[in-house]
């Protein structure tokens, strides 16, 4: 199989077209994200954190 003929669908955090894995297999219908930092600031407005250092 191509990888052009993979499904994809989008990221709900970041909009970002993401291919299917074959360790998803099996929970495609249930990925909603791209990645582990998408993953992450699925709770987050989208504004990067501020950091105490800059204070």
């Amino acid at each position: 199989m191509k990888k052009a003929d993979l499904p994809s669908k989008p990221c709900v955090v970041c909009g970002r077209p993401f291919a299917w894995r074959k360790k998803w297999a099996k929970v495609w219908d249930e990925v909603r994200y791209c990645s582990d930092r998408c993953r992450g600031q699925r709770g987050s407005s989208g504004r990067p954190k501020a950091s105490r250092s800059a204070q």
